[in-house]
C-alpha cells in the first residue's frame, strides 16, 4: 500500500517518535495522539489505514479504545497493532479479545513492528478488494454472516438460493463463495455442480456452511469441489478466520504464479528488445523507432483511463510491432529506391513473421494483434490480411497512428523526414481512408498534452505517402 495513514496512540512522546522513524520506510502520513480518548476522536474522524496503540495511558487505556474502536461502524474495519510494555500470556490474549490485529512487546518492536506493519497493510488491501458471495435461505444467517464479513473488510453480496446466486454470479464474480446445502429452488449440490461446470466460476473458492454435519454429505460436498465444510451454529469469528486462511493460501499461489509469469516475460522480453536493438542496428534511419512506436501509443492508452496493465500490453506491443523486419532481407529493407512488386511482398510478410516469433511465448499473447495487423487499413486496401474499419483490433489502429507519425518525422532511405505541420497535415488526410479517425483524435490530444511541437524540420509530399509509409 502506497502511502498509508498511520495512528500511533501513546502517552510517551519518545516511544511515538521511535515508533515514527522505524515507519519511515512506508513513507506514510503519520498522525499521534497521546492517550486512548484522543485517538478514538480521531480515528472515527480520520481516514486511516492502520492504527498502533498502547495498552497502559490515561484517560482511555488501551483495551477500552481497542473494544470502541471495534464496536464502531466507522472504524471497526481498521486493523489495529498493539505495542505494549505488558508481555504476559494473559495481556496478550486480552489484546486479541479485542479485535487486535497483532501484538507486539514493546522490546521487539525494533525487529518486528516493520515486516509486522507490512504484512497487515497487504492483508487489509488484499480484503479490501475481495468480495464474497454468501448463498443461504436463512435471512439471519445471511446477516450474520455479512456482518462478520464486513466488520473483518470483505465486500459482500447475498443470495436465498443457488438460482438467485448463478443470477448474481452472472453479473459479478466473487472471489469466493460461502453456500447453504437445504434450500428451495436449488440446493447446494446443484449449485455447486452449475458452479464447476462454468470454465469462469469453476477456479472460485466455493466453501460450505451447512446444519448438516453427516460425514458423507462432507465427503460429497468436498468430492464436488467444496475447500471447506463448516457445520452450523458456528462462531463467526472462526467462520472469517478460515474465510481469511482461504484466500490468503489462494491470494499467494495466484502470487507466486504471477511472479513466475512475471520474471518468465521480463526474461523474454529483454531477449525480444536484443533482436529489437539488433533489428534497428542494421538500419541507422530506424533507430530508437520501436521504443517511439511503444511510447506513443502507450501515452495515448493512458488518456483513455485504461489500467496499467493494458498500457504495459501498449507499450511492450509498440516496442515489439517490427519485430518480423528482423526475416527480411537487408537489401530488401534497406533499398533507397522504390520496391519492386516482388520486393514489397517480401516487405508485407514482416506483422505475420513477428506474430509467429511471439506465438511461443504465452505472456506476450496479448501484444499479437498489434504486432500482426499494425499495417491493416481503415479502407481494407492494407496487409496482412486486408481487414476493414473496426475488424481491425483497437490498439493495432493506434500502432497505425503511432507508426505513421514517428515514420514521417524520421529520416528513411526513401524519403527524407517531414516537419511536425507536414507529418500532421498527412495522417489528417489519410484518417478514415487509412487511419482510424477516433485513434487519429486520440494522438492528437496526446500530441497537445506532450506539447511535442519541436519536431525536426523537412518537406515531404502528401502524395508519396501512402506508397512509403506501408514499408
Amino acid at each position: 500500500m502506497n502511502n498509508p495513514r498511520i495512528l500511533i496512540v501513546d502517552d510517551s512522546i519518545t516511544i511515538r517518535k521511535s515508533m515514527i522513524t522505524l515507519l519511515n520506510p512506508f513513507n506514510a502520513t503519520i498522525i499521534e495522539a497521546k492517550n486512548g480518548q484522543e485517538g478514538f476522536e480521531l480515528a472515527e474522524a480520520g481516514n486511516f489505514d492502520i492504527i498502533l496503540s498502547d495498552i497502559e495511558m490515561p484517560v482511555m487505556n488501551g483495551i477500552e479504545f481497542c473494544r470502541r474502536i471495534k464496536e464502531n461502524p466507522k472504524t471497526r474495519n481498521i486493523p489495529i497493532v498493539v505495542v505494549s510494555s505488558f508481555d504476559s500470556g494473559e495481556d496478550i490474549n486480552l489484546g486479541f479479545q479485542v479485535g487486535a490485529a497483532a501484538y507486539i512487546t514493546k522490546d521487539e518492536a525494533k525487529e518486528l513492528l516493520y515486516n509486522t506493519i507490512k504484512d497487515i497493510l497487504l492483508k487489509t488491501s488484499f480484503k479490501r478488494e475481495r468480495t464474497i458471495l454468501i448463498v443461504d435461505d436463512s435471512i439471519s444467517i445471511r446477516r450474520i454472516v455479512q456482518k462478520g464479513l464486513e466488520r473483518s473488510g470483505f465486500q459482500v453480496l447475498t443470495a436465498e438460493n443457488g438460482k438467485e446466486a448463478l443470477y448474481v454470479l452472472n453479473k459479478t464474480l466473487p472471489d469466493m463463495i460461502l453456500s447453504d446445502i437445504d434450500m428451495p429452488v436449488m440446493n447446494g449440490y446443484k449449485f455447486c455442480e452449475a458452479v464447476r461446470l462454468k470454465h469462469e466460476l469453476k477456479k472460485i473458492p466455493f466453501m460450505v456452511m451447512s446444519a448438516n454435519s453427516d460425514r458423507g454429505n462432507m465427503n460429497r460436498m468436498i468430492q464436488q469441489g467444496a475447500v471447506a465444510y463448516i457445520c452450523k451454529p458456528f462462531n463467526i469469528d472462526q467462520l472469517v478466520i478460515m474465510v481469511e486462511k482461504i484466500l490468503s493460501d489462494q491470494f499467494l499461489i495466484l502470487l507466486k504464479e504471477k511472479e513466475r509469469i512475471d520474471n518468465e516475460r521480463d526474461l523474454m522480453i529483454a531477449t525480444i528488445a536484443s533482436l529489437v536493438t539488433a533489428l534497428e542496428a542494421r538500419d541507422a534511419y530506424t533507430r530508437g523507432h520501436s521504443e517511439a512506436v511503444g511510447e506513443i501509443i502507450s501515452g495515448m492508452l493512458k488518456l483513455t483511463g485504461a489500467s496499467k496493465t493494458e498500457v504495459e500490453t501498449a507499450f511492450i506491443g509498440g516496442r515489439l510491432h517490427d519485430i518480423g523486419k528482423i526475416g527480411i532481407r537487408d537489401d530488401i529493407l534497406l533499398k533507397p529506391g522504390r520496391l519492386t512488386e516482388v520486393e514489397f511482398a517480401q516487405i508485407m510478410k514482416h506483422p505475420d513473421i513477428g506474430a509467429e516469433i511471439l506465438k511461443s511465448i504465452p505472456s506476450l499473447a496479448d501484444t499479437i494483434p498489434i504486432v500482426r495487423y499494425h499495417h491493416e487499413r481503415m479502407d481494407g486496401k492494407g496487409y496482412p490480411q486486408g481487414l476493414k474499419g473496426s475488424k481491425i483490433p483497437v490498439l493495432a489502429r493506434m500502432t497505425a497512428v503511432a507508426d505513421t507519425y514517428h515514420s514521417l518525422t524520421s529520416n528513411r532511405p526513401y524519403r527524407k523526414e517531414s516537419n511536425i505541420e507536414n507529418a500532421l497535415q498527412i495522417i489528417d488526410d489519410v484518417k478514415g481512408i487509412q487511419l482510424c479517425p477516433d485513434c487519429v483524435s486520440l494522438f492528437l490530444d496526446y500530441i497537445d498534452k506532450k506539447g511535442d511541437n519541436g519536431t525536426r524540420l523537412a518537406g515531404t509530399l502528401v502524395n508519396s505517402f501512402i506508397t512509403t509509409l506501408d514499408r
